[in-house]
C-alpha cells in the first residue's frame, strides 16, 4: 500500500521568521490599506518552497491560540520571559490563517496547548501509517523524529533544509531524539524560561545524557559523578523534573482532524483572489510551480 506525504508546518515559526526576516529594516510591506503584511509574504514564500521542494500529498499547519497553556499552570513562570508581539505582526495572525486556507490547508490548535503539542499529536498519530515530514525553524521539535517521521529545519536562506531522520540523527547530533528532552531537563531553556539544574550548561548536559543515557540513569549513578555535579543536581533535584515536563512535547491533544481534509488539492482561483486582496501579485508565479 503506498503511503500517504503528510508536511505538517509549524505556523508560528515561519510566520515570526518572515516578520523578522524585514522587519528589522523597518520593511513591513504596507498594503494599500494600510495593513502590514510582510510576515505574511515571508510566510508564503517559504511554505510555497517547502511544497515544491518535499512534494507532500496532505499539508496541515499548527498555530499558538493564546499565550497560556497547560505548562502556565506546571510552572507559573513558563516563557513570562517573552514581550508581546510587535504591534505590526498582531493583524497578520489572522490574515496568514486566511492565506493558509485559501489552499485548502487546514489550520490546526487548541487553547490550552502549544502548537508543538499539536505537531506532535499529529506526527505520531499519522506517522503510524504515513510519511510525516514537519517543517520548522524550531530545534526543540526535534524530539519527534522517529520511524516514519522527518523534520525539515529551516536555515539560513530560503529553501535551505537540514532534514533530520531516524537513519541520521544519531550521527548528526551524537543522542537520540527523545534523549534532547533530557537534556534541556538538566540545561534548562532560557528562551522559556524555564531553569534546568543552575550550573549546568549544554555541553555538560550532552556529555552525561551520552554517558548515562537518560535523567534517571544519571540519578542511578550519583556516586558515580564529580562531587561538583552531584551537588548541582541535588541541589536542584525539583527543578530538574520540573523542567524535564515542561520540555516535553505532549502528543495526546485531543484534535479533531482527518487526513483527508489535509489532500493538498490547490482550487487555484481561490488562491488568486486571496493573493489579490493581500496585493501579494509577485508570488503567482510561485503559486503557478506548485498547481
Amino acid at each position: 500500500m503506498n503511503k500517504n506525504d503528510l508536511m505538517i508546518v509549524d505556523g508560528m515559526a515561519l510566520l515570526f521568521r518572515g516578520f523578522f526576516a524585514t522587519s528589522f529594516t523597518g520593511n513591513f510591506m504596507m498594503n494599500s490599506k494600510g495593513v502590514p503584511t510582510n510576515g505574511i509574504f515571508g510566510f508564503m514564500r517559504y511554505f510555497l518552497n517547502a511544497v515544491q521542494t518535499f512534494k507532500p500529498t496532505h499539508v496541515i499547519c499548527c498555530w499558538d491560540m493564546g499565550s497560556k497553556t497547560f505548562r502556565n499552570d506546571k510552572y507559573e513562570s513558563y516563557k513570562a520571559n517573552r514581550s508581546a508581539p510587535p504591534e505590526e505582526l498582531i493583524p497578520q495572525f489572522d490574515l496568514v490563517k486566511e492565506a493558509v486556507e485559501s489552499f485548502g490547508v487546514p489550520n490546526i490548535g487548541m487553547k490550552g496547548y502549544e502548537a508543538d503539542d499539536c505537531i506532535g499529536t499529529l506526527a505520531k498519530q499519522y506517522g503510524k501509517q504515513d510519511n510525516v515530514l514537519i517543517l520548522t525553524g524550531d530545534q526543540d521539535i526535534l524530539q519527534l523524529v522517529d520511524e516514519n517521521i522527518r523534520v525539515a529545519i529551516m536555515k539560513k536562506g530560503q529553501g535551505n533544509y537540514a532534514v533530520y531522520h531516524k537513519d541520521n540523527f544519531l550521527e548528526e547530533k551524537g543522542i537520540h531524539p527523545m534523549q534532547i528532552v533530557d537534556i534541556k531537563g538538566l540545561m534548562g531553556d532560557t528562551s522559556d524560561n524555564y531553569p534546568g539544574v543552575k550550573g549546568i550548561g549544554e555541553k555538560t548536559a550532552l556529555k552525561l545524557i551520552q554517558q548515562y543515557e537518560s535523567i534517571d540513569g544519571i540519578l542511578e549513578n550519583l556516586n558515580h559523578l564529580s562531587k561538583g555535579i552531584r551537588k548541582k543536581i541535588e541541589e536542584n533535584l525539583a527543578d530538574l523534573h520540573l523542567s524535564r515536563e515542561l520540555a516535553e512535547i505532549f502528543c495526546e491533544v485531543p484534535l479533531d482532524s482527518t487526513l483527508d481534509d489535509a489532500r493538498w488539492t490547490v482550487d487555484i482561483t481561490r488562491v488568486n483572489q486571496k493573493f489579490e486582496e493581500l496585493e501579494f501579485k509577485n508570488l503567482m508565479k510561485q503559486v503557478d510551480k506548485i498547481v
